[in-house]
Order: C-alpha cells, then sequence, then structure tokens
C-alpha cells in the first residue's frame, strides 16, 4: 500500500474543525449518570489454571444501562501494595478471547482489567461473552452503523458507558490504586480508549493506537476499508440520509473526546494504515486537552509498531506511574 494521507509535515500540524453538537456535554453526563445511579457492584470469580505468577479472575460489572459486561482482571500474583491498572479495549470483532492471551502488564507489575465488546467477539480472536440486548434499526453487517440515525440508540453510546464503568469498576477493587489507571486499545479500542478518557475523572494515562472514527467526515472519504466502509455504504443505500448521520457521529467522533481528555496520552498510528488513516489519529492526538505524543511508524500499515509499540507504552506509563506493588 502506497501512503495516500497527509506527509508528516501536515499531519503535525492537522487540527480540523470537527462538528461537534451544542448538547455533547449534556448528552454525556446524562448517559453516565443514568447507568451509575443503577447501582450495581462488579463481582468476579477466581480463574483455577495454569499461570503460576498472576492470579485470573472473570469479572463481570454493571456496563450500560446495568447490562452485564465481562472482563479478564490480571494481577501480579505476588503484590504487597495497592497496584497501578491498564483497563484495556479490544479491536473490531474481537472479544475478550482467554486471559492468557494477553499477559504483558501483569508481567510488567500492572494490573490489567481486558474488557469485552458488548455483542463483539465472533470475528476473529478466541472469542467473547457479552450480549448486546438492546435493538436497533436498519444498518450494515457490522457495529457503526448500529441506530446511526439516532445518537441514543446508538450502538457506541452503550459501547463507551460500557468503558466509563469499566474504569469505576477497576477502581473499586482493593488491589488497585484508583489514582494510577490508565486506559488503552487499538484500532477499535483506540478509539474506545480515548472516548473513556474524555468522560473519566482523574486517569492517569491515556494509550491510544490506530484509533477508528476520529475526524469522522474526513476519514470515510479516504478509504474504503473497513469498519469505516460500512457507513459509506449505509449512505449509499440510504440516500438523503446524511445530515442525520453526521449528526449522530457528532456525538461519537473520538476527536470531541480528545478535547475533553485531561490524562496525558500516548498515540501510535501507521501512516500506510487505511482502516484508521494516520490524519483522523493526528486530529485526535492534535485536540488532546492535556500533555500528548505519538509514535509514528511511517512505513506500516494498521498494525503499526505491534510490540515494539509495547514497551513504548510500557516505558511512557512506566516513567509516569511507577509499577510499585510488587515482590520482586
Amino acid at each position: 500500500m502506497a501512503r495516500f494521507d497527509l506527509p508528516p509535515d501536515q499531519l503535525r500540524e492537522y487540527r480540523p474543525a470537527v462538528p461537534e453538537p451544542t448538547d455533547f456535554d449534556a448528552f454525556w453526563a446524562t448517559t453516565i449518570a443514568e447507568s451509575r445511579g443503577l447501582g450495581g457492584a462488579p463481582v468476579r470469580v477466581p480463574l483455577d489454571g495454569p499461570l503460576a505468577l498472576v492470579d485470573v479472575f472473570d469479572a463481570t460489572f454493571p456496563g450500560f444501562a446495568g447490562d452485564p459486561v465481562r472482563a479478564w482482571l490480571v494481577l501480579p500474583r505476588h503484590r504487597h501494595a495497592p497496584l497501578p491498572a491498564v483497563v484495556e479495549f479490544v479491536g473490531y470483532g474481537r472479544g475478550r478471547g482467554l486471559a492468557h492471551e494477553r499477559l504483558h502488564w501483569p508481567v510488567a507489575g500492572f494490573a490489567q482489567l481486558i474488557v469485552d465488546t458488548r455483542g463483539q467477539g465472533s470475528t476473529w480472536g478466541t472469542g467473547g461473552s457479552t450480549p448486546d440486548p438492546h435493538g436497533a434499526g436498519p444498518a450494515t453487517p457490522g457495529f457503526l452503523t448500529r441506530g446511526i440515525e439516532d445518537p441514543a440508540g446508538y450502538y457506541y453510546r452503550r459501547v463507551f458507558t460500557d468503558a466509563v464503568r469499566a474504569v469505576d469498576a477497576v477502581r473499586s477493587f482493593p488491589e488497585i490504586d484508583p489514582t494510577r489507571v490508565a486506559v488503552t486499545g487499538n484500532s477499535q479500542g483506540g478509539l474506545i480508549a480515548i472516548a473513556a478518557a474524555g468522560l473519566s475523572d482523574g486517569l492517569a494515562g491515556a494509550l491510544p493506537t490506530a484509533p477508528i472514527l476520529c475526524d469522522v467526515r474526513r476519514v470515510i472519504g479516504l478509504t474504503n476499508d473497513d469498519p469505516h466502509g460500512e457507513i459509506t455504504r449505509y449512505l449509499a443505500v440510504h440516500r438523503g440520509s446524511d445530515a442525520r448521520v453526521f449528526e449522530t457521529l457528532s456525538y461519537f467522533d473520538g476527536v470531541n473526546f480528545a478535547k475533553r481528555a485531561t490524562a496525558p496520552s500516548l498515540f501510535g498510528t501507521g501512516h500506510m494504515d487505511t482502516i484508521a488513516p494516520p490524519s483522523g489519529v493526528y486530529a485526535a492526538l492534535n485536540h488532546w486537552g492535556a500533555e500528548h505524543d505519538i509514535v509514528d511508524y511511517p512505513w506500516n500499515h494498521h498494525e503499526g509498531g505491534e510490540t515494539l509499540h509495547w514497551l513504548r507504552q510500557a516505558e511512557w506509563l512506566g516513567a509516569r506511574v511507577a509499577a510499585s506493588g510488587v515482590v520482586s
């Protein structure tokens, strides 16, 4: 794939005027308050298995409308004090998978909450276990157009609320230092991490990589690749629905959450990425409301820096949140 987006010098300065609804803050404050107001506490069940150096719990916490959301809570076994934590959101179509698949944060001294994405988990990976009991109107195959003509019924209203409640849940566990919680994710997970950072107070850091749905009007015109291609196919069939669709998406564009973020962030992007075009990533980065930085991978597609990028994330987060609490 040849490079197709803005050149690096223009990306660094790219800060578009992304449309924002006048009631954006009220919409999200009401949404989050309604779900928090339903109460409920996270529960967890210890998981037996061959992992000798970590403790694994099958956790369930109340998400949007009190719906149960599943997650893995993984803790370093030899701990002596409250731990910093990383809440990880997963990529498009994937579920939380199996607990032993992603142990990098616990072996680095962090607690990790790996969160299911409601209704997903059957496209790739090793599955998910959180249903989405809420209906939607006509949609293309996939998730980006479910309820897309009404922000109140849009699929990602539920997903982003789940993300905030995941942060609430991990802060409630006695092994966790609630002042040292960060959020992370790749692709869809990167978008969810940005939303969680914009809607949650007091996070220690945000680590979004290749987030989708940032500067939506631009990126859906740059690429036919899914998941953004779902939106263009919807518009191609539902001619004349542009105004309603883009009005809905303005409540969920990652840029509008980035503006409200108060935690420092480290982004990652591949300059040949046609799934999450780099100009969308930079739009969120350059609007970020706090300290921010990015690692560029000029010759990479959506895979970005992969495990090399995690090393950079761990160094960055470790410098801000000492991974103490583990017996060496």
